[in-house]
Protein backbone atom coordinates (compact mmCIF):
# COMPACT_ATOMS: atom_id res chain seq x y z
CA UNK A 1 0.00 0.00 0.00
CA UNK A 2 1.16 3.51 -0.96
CA UNK A 3 0.48 6.51 0.64
CA UNK A 4 -0.04 9.77 -0.91
CA UNK A 5 1.01 11.73 2.60
CA UNK A 6 3.96 14.07 1.42
CA UNK A 7 6.16 12.93 4.54
CA UNK A 8 9.71 14.80 3.67
CA UNK A 9 8.85 18.73 4.65
CA UNK A 10 11.88 21.27 3.35
CA UNK A 11 13.72 22.53 6.49
CA UNK A 12 15.36 25.71 6.73
CA UNK A 13 18.39 26.18 8.75
CA UNK A 14 17.01 27.54 12.12
CA UNK A 15 13.95 25.00 11.97
CA UNK A 16 14.34 22.08 14.86
CA UNK A 17 14.99 19.03 12.03
CA UNK A 18 18.41 20.74 11.84
CA UNK A 19 19.17 19.49 15.61
CA UNK A 20 19.10 15.90 13.97
CA UNK A 21 21.42 16.25 10.81
CA UNK A 22 24.08 15.01 12.96
CA UNK A 23 22.25 11.89 13.59
CA UNK A 24 21.27 11.35 10.04
CA UNK A 25 22.41 7.86 8.86
CA UNK A 26 24.25 9.82 5.56
CA UNK A 27 26.03 11.63 7.93
CA UNK A 28 27.03 9.32 11.46
CA UNK A 29 27.55 5.32 12.19
CA UNK A 30 24.84 3.95 11.34
CA UNK A 31 23.48 2.68 15.01
CA UNK A 32 24.15 -1.11 15.40
CA UNK A 33 20.87 -3.16 17.21
CA UNK A 34 22.17 -2.92 20.52
CA UNK A 35 22.52 1.00 20.25
CA UNK A 36 18.90 1.18 18.86
CA UNK A 37 17.73 -1.42 21.26
CA UNK A 38 18.84 0.94 24.32
CA UNK A 39 18.20 3.97 22.00
CA UNK A 40 13.91 2.75 22.18
CA UNK A 41 14.15 1.73 25.84
CA UNK A 42 15.94 4.51 27.84
CA UNK A 43 14.19 6.66 25.20
CA UNK A 44 10.96 5.68 26.02
CA UNK A 45 11.58 5.63 29.65
CA UNK A 46 12.96 9.19 29.56
CA UNK A 47 9.88 10.35 27.21
CA UNK A 48 7.37 8.27 30.03
CA UNK A 49 9.40 10.50 32.86
CA UNK A 50 8.98 14.22 31.10
CA UNK A 51 5.79 13.52 30.31
CA UNK A 52 3.93 12.62 33.77
CA UNK A 53 4.01 15.33 35.64
CA UNK A 54 1.93 17.05 32.57
CA UNK A 55 -0.35 14.08 31.80
CA UNK A 56 -4.20 15.27 31.43
CA UNK A 57 -3.69 18.85 30.77
CA UNK A 58 -3.71 21.43 28.11
CA UNK A 59 -0.79 22.63 26.19
CA UNK A 60 -2.48 26.51 27.48
CA UNK A 61 -2.00 25.08 31.12
CA UNK A 62 1.05 23.64 30.31
CA UNK A 63 2.26 26.81 28.90
CA UNK A 64 1.37 28.89 31.69
CA UNK A 65 2.88 26.55 34.48
CA UNK A 66 6.13 25.81 33.31
CA UNK A 67 6.61 29.46 31.85
CA UNK A 68 6.12 28.98 28.42
CA UNK A 69 6.33 24.94 27.91
CA UNK A 70 8.07 21.76 29.52
CA UNK A 71 12.12 22.12 28.40
CA UNK A 72 13.13 19.61 30.54
CA UNK A 73 12.27 17.17 34.23
CA UNK A 74 10.16 19.27 36.00
CA UNK A 75 8.17 18.59 39.58
CA UNK A 76 4.87 17.69 40.28
CA UNK A 77 2.01 19.64 38.62
CA UNK A 78 0.43 19.90 42.64
CA UNK A 79 4.06 20.74 44.15
CA UNK A 80 4.38 18.77 47.92
CA UNK A 81 0.30 18.18 47.95
CA UNK A 82 0.85 15.60 45.14
CA UNK A 83 0.18 12.48 47.63
CA UNK A 84 -3.73 14.21 48.02
CA UNK A 85 -4.04 16.61 44.83
CA UNK A 86 -6.09 13.26 43.17
CA UNK A 87 -6.98 10.80 45.67
CA UNK A 88 -7.82 8.39 42.50
CA UNK A 89 -3.93 8.65 41.46
CA UNK A 90 -2.15 9.26 44.66
CA UNK A 91 1.36 8.91 42.23
CA UNK A 92 4.40 11.27 42.44
CA UNK A 93 4.62 11.69 38.78
CA UNK A 94 7.63 14.76 37.90
CA UNK A 95 11.18 14.92 39.70
CA UNK A 96 12.29 12.42 37.13
CA UNK A 97 10.39 9.56 38.17
CA UNK A 98 8.90 6.97 35.40
CA UNK A 99 5.35 5.93 35.08
CA UNK A 100 2.91 2.45 34.31
CA UNK A 101 3.84 3.01 30.56
CA UNK A 102 7.59 2.17 31.63
CA UNK A 103 7.33 -0.61 34.60
CA UNK A 104 4.77 -2.39 31.63
CA UNK A 105 7.46 -2.50 29.16
CA UNK A 106 10.40 -3.26 31.34
CA UNK A 107 7.83 -5.78 32.36
CA UNK A 108 7.23 -7.13 28.90
CA UNK A 109 11.07 -7.39 28.39
CA UNK A 110 11.93 -9.63 31.48
CA UNK A 111 8.92 -12.02 29.63
CA UNK A 112 11.07 -12.16 26.62
CA UNK A 113 13.97 -12.89 29.14
CA UNK A 114 11.86 -16.00 30.40
CA UNK A 115 10.42 -16.82 27.14
CA UNK A 116 13.49 -16.04 25.07
CA UNK A 117 11.50 -16.66 21.76
CA UNK A 118 8.39 -14.88 20.32
CA UNK A 119 5.84 -14.26 22.24
CA UNK A 120 1.74 -14.49 21.95
CA UNK A 121 -1.34 -13.69 23.88
CA UNK A 122 -0.88 -16.99 26.04
CA UNK A 123 2.84 -15.78 27.70
CA UNK A 124 0.64 -12.77 28.79
CA UNK A 125 -1.37 -15.07 31.11
CA UNK A 126 1.88 -17.67 31.99
CA UNK A 127 4.69 -15.18 32.94
CA UNK A 128 2.96 -11.23 32.54
CA UNK A 129 -0.12 -11.85 34.67
CA UNK A 130 2.31 -13.43 37.26
CA UNK A 131 5.03 -10.35 37.66
CA UNK A 132 2.30 -8.07 38.07
CA UNK A 133 0.44 -9.76 41.21
CA UNK A 134 3.41 -12.10 42.69
CA UNK A 135 6.97 -10.12 42.35
CA UNK A 136 7.18 -6.94 44.10
CA UNK A 137 9.19 -4.56 42.44
CA UNK A 138 10.38 -0.63 43.32
CA UNK A 139 7.59 1.47 41.89
CA UNK A 140 8.96 5.07 41.64
CA UNK A 141 5.94 7.00 41.69
CA UNK A 142 4.37 5.19 45.21
CA UNK A 143 8.33 5.65 46.32
CA UNK A 144 8.02 2.39 47.42
CA UNK A 145 8.10 -1.34 46.89
CA UNK A 146 4.88 -3.00 46.04
CA UNK A 147 3.21 -5.17 42.80
CA UNK A 148 3.38 -3.83 39.89
CA UNK A 149 -0.52 -4.24 39.74
CA UNK A 150 -1.12 -1.89 42.75
CA UNK A 151 0.03 0.78 40.57
CA UNK A 152 -1.60 0.14 36.86
CA UNK A 153 -4.38 2.05 35.87
CA UNK A 154 -7.65 -0.25 35.24
CA UNK A 155 -7.28 -1.19 31.99
CA UNK A 156 -3.83 -2.99 33.01
CA UNK A 157 -6.09 -4.38 35.93
CA UNK A 158 -8.19 -6.10 33.91
CA UNK A 159 -5.78 -8.28 32.41
CA UNK A 160 -5.22 -9.77 36.09
CA UNK A 161 -8.85 -10.16 35.94
CA UNK A 162 -9.86 -11.44 32.70
CA UNK A 163 -6.82 -14.15 33.45
CA UNK A 164 -5.94 -14.93 36.75
CA UNK A 165 -9.19 -14.96 37.75
CA UNK A 166 -11.65 -15.44 34.78
CA UNK A 167 -9.28 -17.92 33.34
CA UNK A 168 -10.61 -16.40 29.97
CA UNK A 169 -9.01 -17.49 26.57
CA UNK A 170 -6.06 -15.19 26.70
CA UNK A 171 -6.71 -14.46 22.45
CA UNK A 172 -10.10 -13.19 23.56
CA UNK A 173 -9.34 -11.92 27.08
CA UNK A 174 -9.08 -8.37 26.01
CA UNK A 175 -12.47 -7.89 24.50
CA UNK A 176 -14.68 -5.89 26.81
CA UNK A 177 -11.81 -3.69 28.01
CA UNK A 178 -11.48 0.02 27.97
CA UNK A 179 -9.87 0.97 24.33
CA UNK A 180 -6.99 3.18 24.69
CA UNK A 181 -3.49 3.09 24.39
CA UNK A 182 -3.09 0.54 27.52
CA UNK A 183 -1.35 -2.29 25.37
CA UNK A 184 0.26 0.07 22.78
CA UNK A 185 2.24 1.91 25.35
CA UNK A 186 4.55 -1.08 26.11
CA UNK A 187 5.08 -2.35 22.66
CA UNK A 188 8.40 -1.36 22.00
CA UNK A 189 10.13 -4.75 22.87
CA UNK A 190 7.73 -6.59 20.19
CA UNK A 191 9.28 -4.25 17.32
CA UNK A 192 12.47 -4.52 18.72
CA UNK A 193 12.94 -7.94 18.69
CA UNK A 194 11.56 -8.14 15.42
CA UNK A 195 13.92 -4.81 14.05
CA UNK A 196 13.75 -4.31 10.44
CA UNK A 197 10.72 -6.71 9.77
CA UNK A 198 7.61 -4.50 10.80
CA UNK A 199 5.14 -6.98 9.58
CA UNK A 200 6.66 -9.99 11.51
CA UNK A 201 6.38 -6.93 14.55
CA UNK A 202 2.93 -6.36 13.81
CA UNK A 203 1.86 -9.30 13.68
CA UNK A 204 3.41 -10.68 17.01
CA UNK A 205 2.29 -7.44 18.56
CA UNK A 206 -1.26 -7.80 17.51
CA UNK A 207 -1.42 -11.62 19.24
CA UNK A 208 0.34 -10.76 22.24
CA UNK A 209 -2.52 -7.03 23.01
CA UNK A 210 -5.07 -9.64 22.29
CA UNK A 211 -5.21 -10.32 26.25
CA UNK A 212 -5.06 -6.40 26.92
CA UNK A 213 -7.30 -4.63 23.88
CA UNK A 214 -9.84 -4.76 20.97
CA UNK A 215 -10.72 -2.47 18.49
CA UNK A 216 -8.43 0.13 17.81
CA UNK A 217 -6.69 -0.32 21.08
CA UNK A 218 -5.14 -3.39 19.59
CA UNK A 219 -4.91 -2.05 16.20
CA UNK A 220 -2.24 0.62 17.59
CA UNK A 221 -0.01 -1.98 19.50
CA UNK A 222 0.65 -3.56 16.34
CA UNK A 223 1.05 -0.66 14.31
CA UNK A 224 3.10 1.14 16.84
CA UNK A 225 5.39 -2.18 17.19
CA UNK A 226 5.62 -2.14 13.04
CA UNK A 227 6.78 1.45 13.48
CA UNK A 228 9.71 0.85 16.04
CA UNK A 229 10.99 -2.60 14.00
CA UNK A 230 10.59 0.00 10.56
CA UNK A 231 13.09 2.46 12.77
CA UNK A 232 15.50 -0.07 13.66
CA UNK A 233 16.54 -1.07 9.82
CA UNK A 234 19.55 1.10 8.00
CA UNK A 235 18.80 3.77 6.53
CA UNK A 236 15.28 4.15 8.36
CA UNK A 237 13.87 8.02 8.71
CA UNK A 238 10.87 9.23 10.05
CA UNK A 239 9.31 9.25 6.81
CA UNK A 240 10.23 5.52 6.08
CA UNK A 241 8.68 4.71 9.72
CA UNK A 242 5.21 6.43 9.19
CA UNK A 243 5.28 4.45 5.29
CA UNK A 244 5.73 1.26 7.44
CA UNK A 245 3.04 1.97 9.85
CA UNK A 246 0.45 3.51 7.02
CA UNK A 247 1.10 0.14 4.72
CA UNK A 248 -0.05 -2.26 8.13
CA UNK A 249 -2.60 -0.03 10.18
CA UNK A 250 -6.07 -0.57 9.61
CA UNK A 251 -9.47 1.07 9.59
CA UNK A 252 -9.59 4.48 12.24
CA UNK A 253 -6.07 4.03 12.92
CA UNK A 254 -4.49 4.19 9.22
CA UNK A 255 -6.44 7.09 8.39
CA UNK A 256 -5.91 9.04 11.53
CA UNK A 257 -2.07 8.42 10.85
CA UNK A 258 -3.07 9.79 7.67
CA UNK A 259 -4.57 12.59 8.49
CA UNK A 260 -1.96 13.50 11.18
CA UNK A 261 1.35 12.94 9.50
CA UNK A 262 -0.08 14.94 6.15
CA UNK A 263 -0.57 18.00 8.87
CA UNK A 264 2.90 17.20 10.79
CA UNK A 265 4.61 17.40 7.11
CA UNK A 266 3.47 21.05 6.96
CA UNK A 267 5.28 22.10 10.26
CA UNK A 268 9.05 22.12 11.83
CA UNK A 269 8.51 23.52 14.89
CA UNK A 270 6.70 21.68 17.78
CA UNK A 271 5.26 24.85 19.39
CA UNK A 272 3.48 25.92 16.21
CA UNK A 273 2.11 21.66 15.32
CA UNK A 274 0.36 21.16 18.60
CA UNK A 275 -2.77 23.05 17.53
CA UNK A 276 -3.08 21.43 14.00
CA UNK A 277 -2.13 17.88 15.10
CA UNK A 278 -4.93 18.17 17.94
CA UNK A 279 -7.22 19.30 15.02
CA UNK A 280 -6.18 16.42 12.70
CA UNK A 281 -6.78 13.80 15.31
CA UNK A 282 -9.87 15.34 17.10
CA UNK A 283 -12.20 13.44 14.40
CA UNK A 284 -10.73 10.08 15.19
CA UNK A 285 -10.63 10.59 19.06
CA UNK A 286 -13.28 9.29 21.08
CA UNK A 287 -11.97 10.98 24.23
CA UNK A 288 -13.19 14.53 23.44
CA UNK A 289 -11.82 18.41 23.86
CA UNK A 290 -11.54 17.79 27.77
CA UNK A 291 -9.51 14.89 28.24
CA UNK A 292 -10.35 14.70 32.08
CA UNK A 293 -13.99 14.74 31.43
CA UNK A 294 -14.24 11.83 28.30
CA UNK A 295 -17.36 11.78 26.65
CA UNK A 296 -20.10 9.13 26.87
CA UNK A 297 -18.55 7.37 23.92
CA UNK A 298 -15.12 7.43 24.81
CA UNK A 299 -13.07 3.79 24.38
CA UNK A 300 -15.54 2.23 23.16
CA UNK A 301 -14.83 -0.32 20.04
CA UNK A 302 -15.48 1.28 16.95
CA UNK A 303 -13.48 0.38 12.77
CA UNK A 304 -13.68 4.68 12.52
CA UNK A 305 -11.90 5.75 15.33
CA UNK A 306 -8.33 5.24 17.17
CA UNK A 307 -6.16 5.83 20.35
CA UNK A 308 -4.77 9.89 20.06
CA UNK A 309 -1.58 8.40 21.34
CA UNK A 310 0.12 7.08 18.35
CA UNK A 311 -0.85 9.11 15.40
CA UNK A 312 0.66 12.76 17.30
CA UNK A 313 3.60 10.61 18.25
CA UNK A 314 4.54 9.96 14.75
CA UNK A 315 3.15 13.67 13.96
CA UNK A 316 5.59 14.80 16.31
CA UNK A 317 8.44 12.43 15.02
CA UNK A 318 8.02 13.86 11.30
CA UNK A 319 7.59 17.47 12.98
CA UNK A 320 11.56 16.81 14.78
CA UNK A 321 12.81 15.41 11.59
CA UNK A 322 13.54 12.69 13.98
CA UNK A 323 15.57 14.71 16.50
CA UNK A 324 14.77 13.15 19.91
CA UNK A 325 14.96 16.02 21.91
CA UNK A 326 12.60 17.79 19.87
CA UNK A 327 9.82 14.77 19.32
CA UNK A 328 9.47 14.19 23.08
CA UNK A 329 9.25 17.40 23.77
CA UNK A 330 6.79 18.33 20.95
CA UNK A 331 5.04 15.02 23.03
CA UNK A 332 4.80 16.26 26.46
CA UNK A 333 3.69 19.76 25.75
CA UNK A 334 1.12 18.49 23.61
CA UNK A 335 -0.36 17.39 26.78
CA UNK A 336 -3.74 15.34 27.31
CA UNK A 337 -1.82 11.33 27.89
CA UNK A 338 1.16 13.00 27.14
CA UNK A 339 3.45 10.53 29.04
CA UNK A 340 2.09 7.60 26.57
CA UNK A 341 2.89 10.15 23.11
CA UNK A 342 5.89 10.47 24.45
CA UNK A 343 7.00 7.41 24.99
CA UNK A 344 6.20 6.61 21.90
CA UNK A 345 7.99 9.11 20.53
CA UNK A 346 10.98 8.31 22.67
CA UNK A 347 11.29 5.27 21.50
CA UNK A 348 11.03 5.55 17.61
CA UNK A 349 13.45 8.42 17.43
CA UNK A 350 15.31 6.39 20.30
CA UNK A 351 15.30 3.60 17.70
CA UNK A 352 16.11 5.52 14.64
CA UNK A 353 19.58 7.57 15.99
CA UNK A 354 20.80 4.64 18.77
CA UNK A 355 20.89 5.82 22.55
CA UNK A 356 23.05 9.20 21.85
CA UNK A 357 20.32 10.83 20.23
CA UNK A 358 18.74 10.72 24.42
CA UNK A 359 20.03 13.50 26.42
CA UNK A 360 22.46 12.33 28.48
CA UNK A 361 21.50 14.44 31.55
CA UNK A 362 17.81 13.48 31.21
CA UNK A 363 19.07 9.92 30.71
CA UNK A 364 21.05 10.00 33.94
CA UNK A 365 18.29 11.92 36.52
CA UNK A 366 15.83 9.42 35.02
CA UNK A 367 17.56 6.39 36.48
CA UNK A 368 18.54 7.75 39.43
CA UNK A 369 15.37 9.32 40.50
CA UNK A 370 13.18 6.41 39.54
CA UNK A 371 15.86 4.14 40.46
CA UNK A 372 16.33 2.10 37.57
CA UNK A 373 18.95 0.35 35.46
CA UNK A 374 17.59 2.00 32.26
CA UNK A 375 20.47 0.13 30.20
CA UNK A 376 19.66 -3.87 31.80
CA UNK A 377 16.68 -4.40 29.99
CA UNK A 378 18.01 -3.56 26.42
CA UNK A 379 21.03 -5.56 26.94
CA UNK A 380 18.28 -8.58 27.69
CA UNK A 381 16.38 -8.34 25.03
CA UNK A 382 19.36 -7.57 22.35
CA UNK A 383 20.49 -11.22 23.80
CA UNK A 384 16.62 -12.14 23.32
CA UNK A 385 16.79 -10.97 19.91
CA UNK A 386 19.73 -12.29 18.18
CA UNK A 387 18.43 -15.38 19.99
CA UNK A 388 15.13 -15.42 18.31
CA UNK A 389 16.54 -14.37 14.27
CA UNK A 390 18.89 -17.43 14.67
CA UNK A 391 15.97 -19.84 15.06
CA UNK A 392 13.67 -17.91 12.79
CA UNK A 393 16.47 -18.17 10.12
CA UNK A 394 16.78 -21.77 10.80
CA UNK A 395 13.06 -22.43 10.25
CA UNK A 396 12.75 -20.12 7.03
CA UNK A 397 15.82 -22.54 5.67
CA UNK A 398 14.35 -25.76 6.98
CA UNK A 399 10.85 -24.11 5.00
CA UNK A 400 12.96 -22.88 1.65
CA UNK A 401 14.52 -26.60 1.43
CA UNK A 402 11.12 -28.48 2.29
CA UNK A 403 9.33 -26.33 -0.25
CA UNK A 404 11.56 -26.47 -2.80
CA UNK A 405 11.22 -30.36 -2.52
CA UNK A 406 7.79 -30.13 -2.92
CA UNK A 407 7.54 -27.70 -6.08
CA UNK A 408 10.76 -29.95 -7.41
CA UNK A 409 12.84 -26.82 -8.34
CA UNK A 410 16.82 -26.93 -7.10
Amino acid sequence: MTSTVPLAPTTSPSSPTTAAASLSPTTATTPTLDDRIAGALVGAAVGDALGGPVEGRSPEQIAARHGGGVTGIVGPWDGDDWRTARPIAPYHKGDGHVTDDTLMTHALVRVYGKVRGHLDAYAVADHLVPEMIGEPRWIPELEAEALPLQRVFLAEKWIVARLHYGHVDPREAGAGNIVNCGAAMYMAPVGLVNAAHPGAAYAEAIDVAGAHQSSYGREAAGVFAAGVAAACAPGATPASVVEACLSLAKDGTRSAIEAVCETAARHQDFEAAIAPLREAVAPFDTVGPDYRAPSLGARRPSRLHAIEELPVALGMLLVAGGDYRQAVLGSVNYGRDCDSIATMSGALAGALHGERAVPADWAATVAEASRLDLRAPARTLAEVAREVFARDTARRRAHEAAFATLAGTP
